[in-house]
């Protein structure tokens, strides 16, 4: 009788079991899954939430209170003496034909101290009396703005046809040749108005977005490494992907925080009188948009250098100041700049991408013009991006202090 032994070890018909996957992740994944994180962990971020929300906030009540104070009528109780009723009842019937939102209505009063005490006890807004030849409209504290600009054309109207009478000549022979008129080849006065505040808006949006999002992002960076997160990291995220992965969340949350203030911004200028001038500002959103993505994304970069350069939290604002400081000189640029300084500026990567779409909006430049200085400032973008990297790899597993750019450039990995 014979036995078989028993056999040991693997069967050589057996397929071996599998070892755990271990090391590195795929290169081709690495950077969306950083990216991923970065997104994930600012929505829930609470101080994020709120300040996105408190911001839309803002703007909601802005454009309300715009709307609702646009629309709605003033009246003024104006207090006159019996020497002025005659030019108070004037007034009364030509301010609407000035502004038809004002009413002046005249609240006579017998003496000076009696409109002294209609204005103290608020029963009159302004007390409208004649000090030698000149008439005078006089407050509590201050004379409404707008009652004062409805007034004082219609005065200034009356006066000079009582002077023209009492002298004897034709008003309207002695008016001829004397108005002003304005006209422009392109556009409209409203639309240059449009587009400055617009442009003020593009700058503003450009400037609070790449600093906010710029110093979490530095911030971020500086925090991994102080705790050596990043060292557990390394080993299994090429330092490269890791920077693209927190470039490409970075820029998706100001983007999408960008399309919110857009999205917002567009319906509360729908229900105010430039409401009908947004489809002439529509190609100048286009570009600003993609100039906020290219520009964000070559500031952001430089903030994530700045992170990489600190050790501790406490570094991170002085190694961030010169990113900082070209921020706020981008931002400057955009309302001092003027003439041919302007105009280099307009080209000149970083500048640009504020400027561009700001020269965009208001008509100054053409489409290929925009496209000149995007593909300029995109080219600045790669250039920046790519020694960055080399800072960025080089500076991350460094903790013996702060570094220098140049230190942080000739470190050994």
């Amino acid at each position: 009788m014979s036995t078989t032994a028993p056999t040991t070890g693997t069967d050589r018909n057996t397929p071996a079991p599998e070892a755990p996957q271990t090391g590195r992740i795929s290169t081709a994944r690495a950077w969306t899954l950083v990216a991923q994180r970065e997104v994930s962990v600012k929505l829930r971020d609470k101080a994020f939430i709120f300040g996105t929300l408190l911001s839309l906030a803002v703007m909601v009540a802005a454009f309300a209170f715009q709307a609702w104070n646009a629309e709605r009528d003033r009246s003024y109780d104006v207090a006159v003496t019996s020497s002025a009723s005659s030019l108070a009842g004037s007034l009364e019937e030509r301010v609407p034909s000035v502004d038809d939102k004002v009413s002046f209505v005249p609240v006579e009063v017998a003496d000076e101290d009696a409109a002294r005490a209609a204005l103290a006890d608020e029963s009159a807004d302004a007390w409208l009396h004649q000090d030698g030849d000149q008439w005078v409209l006089t407050g509590q504290s201050e004379v409404d703005g707008t009652l004062t600009g409805a007034v004082e054309p219609v005065l200034q109207q009356i006066a000079l046809a009582d002077n023209a009478e009492q002298q004897g000549v034709d008003l309207a022979a002695l008016q001829q040749g004397t108005t002003l008129t304005t006209s422009q080849i392109e556009g409209s006065s409203d639309q240059a108005v449009a587009a400055t505040v617009v442009g003020i808006i593009m700058a503003a949006l450009f400037y609070v977005s790449a600093v906010l999002f710029g110093s979490t992002l530095a911030m971020s960076v500086v925090e991994e490494k102080q705790s050596r997160v990043v060292e557990i990291i390394a080993t299994s995220i090429p330092v490269r992907q890791l920077l693209v992965g927190k470039l490409v969340g970075n820029i998706t949350l100001a983007m999408l925080q960008l399309a919110l203030y857009i999205a917002v911004a567009l319906v509360g200028v729908s229900f105010t009188d430039f409401g009908g001038m947004l489809p002439n500002l529509t190609s100048g959103l286009v570009w600003f948009v993609a100039f906020f993505l290219v520009g964000f994304t070559l500031v952001a970069t430089l903030f994530a250098v700045a992170g990489a350069l600190a050790s501790r939290t406490e570094d991170v604002q002085s190694t961030s100041v010169p990113v900082t400081m070209l921020v706020l000189a981008m931002f400057a640029a955009s309302f001092l700049a003027s003439g041919q300084i302007a105009d280099v500026l307009a080209y000149l990567p970083p500048f640009s991408g504020i400027i561009m779409p700001m020269r965009v909006v208001s008509g100054e430049a053409t489409w290929w013009q925009a496209l000149v200085a995007l593909v300029l400032l995109a080219a600045a973008a790669a250039v920046v991006l790519a020694l960055a990297e080399r800072i960025y790899r080089r500076a991350l597993l460094q903790t013996s202090g702060k570094l220098g750019y140049r230190e942080a450039w000739n470190a050994e990995i």
